[in-house]
């Protein structure tokens, strides 16, 4: 998947105004899935995106479209909206992601996870939490596209194949 960390006073705002659904009231903690149309209403892109903070998003993107939709942010922002305080950075590279989907989901995160509370109660669909993952900082969004309990863990690229092998 493609990553784009977004950040600044107008973050929220861009996301308002190139997703088809509201994200001015998205709780820090919580995930949505958005959907892009371009100028002709077509399908540009799909993804989650999680708030991390008032001012703080991370979008996820299709992992072909990663690069095409920072740049097309960056001309929205730089031609139509150039007084918007947003900054937008490719984070890709940064993090590796293993998506685990199933009825057994948790139980097979719950082994190389600490230091989070996979309980639905504590952890409820459409949002995220940090964790261990192997003793590595991660950050893990449970969300689905399958219909089943289904956790995305990501980890920093260079830690990838140490959780992988957990």
């Amino acid at each position: 998947l493609g990553k784009i960390d977004i950040q600044g006073p107008d973050a929220a705002k861009l996301l308002n105004w190139v997703y088809t659904n509201p994200w001015l009231k998205l709780e820090i903690g919580k995930c949505r899935y958005g959907l892009m149309l371009d100028e002709n209403g077509m399908v540009f892109d799909d993804g989650v995106t999680a708030r991390l903070g008032e001012n703080h998003f991370l979008m996820t993107t299709t992992t072909g479209g990663a690069a095409r939709v920072l740049g097309w942010l960056e001309r929205w922002v730089q031609t139509e909206w150039p007084d918007m305080q947003v900054w937008m950075t490719s984070v890709t590279d940064h993090w590796s992601t293993f998506a685990v989907a199933g009825p057994n989901s948790r139980a097979v995160v719950k082994k190389v996870l600490t230091e989070v509370d996979l309980s639905n109660e504590a952890f409820p669909f459409m949002s995220w939490r940090t964790a261990r993952a192997a003793g590595v900082p991660a950050r893990v969004m449970r969300i689905s596209f399958s219909g089943e309990l289904s956790y995305e863990v990501n980890v920093p690229s260079n830690a990838g194949a140490h959780v992988w092998n957990a």
